[in-house]
């Protein structure tokens, strides 16, 4: 059998590949036909497509980038490049956007009539189709890694079949309007399609920058992840006696759990390592490349106030340790 990180990280590498390629295709076409037929929302479309491309570009470095090793230099590893390259990506878009807003002002103040619109219409069309298909492909592989990279392309290319579909319409209004009402001017509707293009690309950018910046902070997991992280922790009481000062980070696909656990004074040191072995393997299990590291304190529940540890043990456990000799040995009151 394989190595299945090395596995993941090729299909990431392939995925991403496959984004580069099909975004290249799409900026020419839309270029082209753009340009041909003087369609100042098709070519907004061609100057989305190469953000998309310049992402895909980023997303491709950041998979191959994060699926390193930890080193020297890196000793948590590389998983943020995958974030750093998402808040990128999603800076990027602004800036397009700015930019198609600009243009289709300018174009909304003089309108010019549109040459062979069908072109139009089938490039869209094609674009839609495409960005479908890769969007699933990237959506798929990013949820079974867990990649942010893959997954902000993905967002990207969502974004691109909707704003497609968007510049389609407004094509489709110019040519069926120009067949049922030919002396209404129609012409404004294309940078129309523009501008409503550019407002949905800031729409996904913004929520692109919260979901790439957030794990660049050393924000915890989500909370439903870390309630999982803990009922796997709970599930070893009464063998381990109390938990507190639980952290938790993600650095790409990477997660970070590390907390303090409480067991019997008395335990020896080789049974604590068998404990947090067995608790590390839980949690890793649930969430593949997970670093945990646990701090081991001693807890003699006998001598604990109440609410003190925050005590796993059952009621009938504490009063048996409390009516046997206490040991002397005192809670570490840290929380």
């Amino acid at each position: 059998m394989g190595n299945i990180p090395e596995e993941e990280d090729k299909r990431k590498s392939n995925v991403a590949l496959l984004s580069v390629i099909s975004n290249s295709s799409l900026v020419i076409l839309k270029l082209v036909v753009g340009t041909m037929i003087g369609s100042v929302s098709i070519i907004s479309e061609a100057i989305h497509s190469s953000v998309d491309l310049l992402a895909a570009i980023i997303a491709l470095f950041a998979v191959r980038t994060s699926g390193k090793p930890a080193d020297e230099d890196h000793p948590f590893g590389h998983g943020k490049v995958e974030n750093i390259s998402g808040t990128l990506e999603a800076l990027l878009i602004f800036l397009a956007a700015t930019w198609i807003l600009y243009e289709a002002a300018e174009k909304l103040k003089n309108p010019e009539p549109l040459q062979e619109v069908g072109w139009g219409i089938a490039v869209m069309l094609f674009s839609v189709a495409a960005n479908i298909f890769v969007s699933n492909r990237l959506s798929k592989v990013g949820d079974e890694t867990d990649s942010v990279a893959l997954k902000a392309d993905a967002c990207h290319l969502r974004a691109d079949v909707y704003t497609s579909l968007g510049v389609f319409c407004g094509l489709a209004i110019i040519v069926v309007g120009g067949l049922i009402i030919p002396d209404v001017n129609l012409q404004w509707v294309d940078p129309a399609a523009a501008i409503v293009v550019a407002v949905l690309i800031i729409k996904a950018a913004y929520h692109l920058t919260v979901e790439s910046a957030r794990d660049l902070v050393d924000v915890g997991l989500p909370a439903d992840e870390v309630e999982d992280v803990r009922r796997l922790i709970l599930a070893f009481a009464p063998t381990i006696r109390g938990i507190h000062r639980l952290r938790t980070r993600k650095a790409g696909a990477s997660r970070f759990v590390d907390f303090h656990m409480r067991v019997d004074a008395t335990m020896s040191v080789d049974e604590s390592h068998r404990i947090t072995d067995m608790i590390t393997c839980s949690i890793k299990e649930r969430y593949p490349g997970t670093t945990v590291t646990i701090h081991i304190e001693p807890c003699n529940c006998a001598l604990a106030k109440d609410g003190s540890c925050g005590c796993l043990l059952s009621e009938e456990a504490k009063r048996a340790l409390t009516s046997k000799k206490k040991n002397g040995c005192q809670l570490h009151k840290g929380s």
